[in-house]
């Protein structure tokens, strides 16, 4: 079955080609970073006007590199939210024009959806699994029994992890997107700053790391207010080690709690290697996937994939109707 995926939630414009959920064929990223980078984020206007220009050319090239027709495929996949409305729409109707010129069946993808399913590329699902969902706009922690099966456990009550790490960046004068950057720094530091640990030892499976920020952000103020010198390598280890050890912890209480036989990190922080270091140190009782890097950040192919495995479970697609929305519960459709 070979599935086409569009992704255009935020500032990639990706579309890729995938075999029966698990070869990638194609998958064609076409990133905005450097041009959002002289505002310190994604511009939504922006982003929106660059996937108009982008969008035929990375059609185009997934077909080329897929070495097949669209006649040869079985369904489009293209994510419907969440994400910013604006680019969401020009996947969407870039989607279904292809889907009706071509008279193939089209399905809806929650995004989050393609990141988890990102890791079943190269690994194989075993249920029941614990996902731990991080990224920019994302934190949250979400059991599935069996495929295409989502129940949210817990989630940020603030900002995403992702979100923390760009403003903390912001503060200490680092570039756009500042997760990567903040993460390579924390290898040079050591963590010379004791930062608090929210909702650690809290009865539930949720996250908060708005008053970290905070923290982290008055310490810099108050100690450049005072001419005192701000380790910046240091500073990003000990925010980091913060981070990673609520995640860890949290992602710890629910797979003892649910007795779940499989861990999977998906996202876009799920690049960051402390994150995959202190999962891999404290978790060895049952296996913790990670994707590879190119498929944390969003791409098609992780939409292509979950797409395929919707199918698969529902048998049924979905009509013109189909539409982007800003704001979507991961169960809505499902």
């Amino acid at each position: 079955m070979y599935v086409l995926g569009v992704e255009t939630s935020c500032d990639e414009t990706s579309v890729s080609v995938t075999k029966d959920g698990k070869e990638v064929l194609s998958n064609v990223v076409l990133s905005q970073i450097d041009i959002h980078k002289e505002y310190g984020g994604v511009v939504p206007e922006i982003a929106s006007r660059e996937h108009i220009k982008g969008i035929t050319y990375v059609f185009d090239q997934a077909m080329k590199d897929a070495k097949i027709e669209y006649k040869d495929l079985d369904l489009i996949a293209v994510t419907q939210g969440p994400g910013l409305i604006g680019s969401l729409l020009i996947g969407v109707n870039a989607a279904k024009v292809i889907s009706l010129n071509y008279h193939i069946p089209i399905i809806g993808v929650h995004h989050i959806t393609g990141h988890i399913y990102a890791s079943n590329i190269e690994h194989d699902f075993e249920f029941p699994l614990i996902a731990l969902v991080v990224s920019g706009g994302h934190t949250e922690l979400i059991l599935m029994k069996e495929h295409f099966s989502f129940e949210k456990l817990g989630e940020t009550q603030d900002d995403a992890v992702g979100e923390a790490y760009d403003k903390v960046a912001r503060v200490l004068g680092l570039p756009y997107p500042g997760g990567p950057v903040v993460d390579r720094l924390a290898k040079q530091g050591v963590e010379e700053y004791q930062f608090p640990r929210p909702m650690i030892d809290s009865d539930d499976f949720n996250f908060s790391f708005s008053g970290l920020k905070s923290h982290v952000i008055n310490l810099n103020h108050n100690m450049q207010q005072r001419n005192e010198e701000v380790h910046v390598e240091n500073f990003c280890r000990s925010f980091q080690e913060a981070v990673t050890d609520v995640l860890v912890a949290k992602t710890i209480k629910a797979k003892d709690h649910y007795q779940v036989k499989q861990i999977v990190v998906a996202g876009g922080v799920a690049a960051n290697s402390g994150l995959r270091q202190k999962m891999k140190e404290r978790i060895t009782d049952i296996p913790v996937y990670f994707p590879s890097m190119k498929y944390c950040t969003d791409n098609a192919a992780m939409i292509s994939v979950a797409g395929y495995y919707k199918y698969q479970k529902e048998q049924k697609y979905d009509d013109f109707m189909l539409n982007g929305s800003g704001r979507l519960d991961i169960n809505e459709g499902e």
